[in-house]
């Protein structure tokens, strides 16, 4: 376990990209001009878009897409005229988002980092944050609430997608319970071996305490809140949630 597990990460969703991961595949022309006609639809989570309300007019709003890179989210808040900001630590998620803004001719400012430090912005300079699901590869999550607040000016918004830990749970066929919770590969040398082995990069199960209490007590104020399922597989098919996205307010 000598390695920084955020490495392992950044690594692991490089070679899933290449592999043709969904999350990983920049949008289209036709999605980006659509986009230009306000036709569009993001989501924090795999299946429900979020609400359109959620975002207000985004036109010269300094927006950062956390965890965010692959082309997908940023491209459209950039179409709806939104000055922005992607941070990643994965090479090839990055590539994609310049790639997209090169093909369309607009300006984003792309940044490498691990959002496990300290975050390189100045205090109160977004005006939303947009962070889909990806602090399950993150082992304090507290911290990234923490520095989302830092780096909003008051009364800005943090969009973030959630998982819940029911996932871990569950074999490979979502059909039998084979372990419990909290998921955490750091504190198992056999689950670190594992999740290296089946090629799941180092992911970690949260509590609601870490998930919105941690919000909470990074100066955050919930606004709203929804529940989603896993895009495909058994238990998207019997309707269990297994995420969940949060729009806050930072208080100030």
């Amino acid at each position: 376990m000598e390695e920084r597990y955020t490495l392992i990460n950044a690594r692991t969703v490089d070679s899933w990209v290449d592999s043709g991961w969904e999350w990983g595949k920049p949008i289209d022309r036709e999605t980006y001009a659509r986009a230009k006609r306000d036709d569009w639809s993001v989501v924090l989570t795999p299946v429900k878009s979020v609400p359109k309300e959620w975002f207000g007019d985004l036109v010269g709003k300094r927006v950062l897409g956390l965890a965010s890179g692959g082309g997908q989210q940023i491209p459209v808040f950039s179409a709806l005229g939104a000055q922005c900001t992607v941070m990643d630590l994965s090479t090839r998620q990055l590539e994609s988002e310049r790639m997209v803004a090169l093909r369309e001719g607009y300006e984003v400012e792309i940044v490498k980092a691990d959002m496990t430090e300290p975050f390189p912005f100045a205090d109160g300079v977004f005006d939303l944050i947009f962070h889909p699901v990806s602090n399950c590869y993150v082992k304090d999550v507290c911290h990234v609430w923490k520095e989302c607040a830092r780096v909003l000016k008051p009364g800005g918004v943090l969009l973030a997608g959630l998982d819940n830990g029911i996932n871990y749970i569950f074999d490979e066929d979502e059909t039998k319970i084979i372990r419990g919770l909290p998921f955490d590969p750091l504190q198992d040398t056999a689950l670190y071996e594992e999740s290296l082995k089946d090629d799941w990069g180092i992911q970690f199960s949260h509590t609601i305490e870490e998930q919105i209490g941690g919000q909470l007590a990074a100066g955050f104020e919930l606004t709203d809140i929804f529940q989603d399922t896993n895009g495909t597989g058994n238990l998207r098919d019997r309707g269990v949630p297994t995420f969940f996205a949060t729009r806050a307010i930072k208080k100030g």
